[in-house]
């Protein structure tokens, strides 16, 4: 793996940032329907609200980012994906380890969801350290718009 630099992003990145979100709701296996168009104005609403983003990049290619909020002490990431040609290279760890020493120095814990389903995301967060928390559940439930009977 090439030196790894990370930056913070700004307005110019939102489109890509998107478009990265969109191969993570992929591979994750999120349900997340939205379009393009629609992540990328989230996107752009989180980076001038409360959230960061850094983006990784090696030789000038963009290979991943992190998506966070701080929550007085602590570090809520929202979204960590690095491009599937780059991952098992030391690409997330190394970036993981950047973010603690030089945005999320001052964090008492760093929080994470990931999807059940999502072995590889749960494997890699758990070499890491990371422990399991919580449980989060749902019932998914249909909506019917048939009338109620009388």
């Amino acid at each position: 793996m090439s030196t790894l630099a990370f930056r913070s992003a700004n307005a110019s990145d939102v489109q890509h940032l998107a478009e990265m979100n969109a191969r993570l709701i992929r591979d994750e296996g999120h349900r997340n329907p939205m379009t393009p168009e629609e992540l990328q104005a989230r996107m752009g609403d989180w980076l001038e609200t409360r959230y960061e983003a850094v983006l990784f990049e090696c030789r000038q290619e963009k290979v991943g980012y992190a998506l966070y909020v701080r929550d007085d002490d602590s570090v809520r990431l929202r979204q960590f994906y690095v491009e599937p040609e780059h991952r098992r290279q030391g690409v997330g760890r190394a970036a993981i380890q950047w973010l603690k020493q030089n945005s999320w120095e001052d964090a008492s814990n760093i929080r994470l969801d990931v999807l059940t389903g999502n072995q590889d995301g749960i494997s890699f967060w758990r070499s890491l350290g990371f422990q399991d928390y919580c449980l989060a559940m749902e019932l998914q439930v249909r909506i019917t718009k048939e009338p109620i009977p009388q």
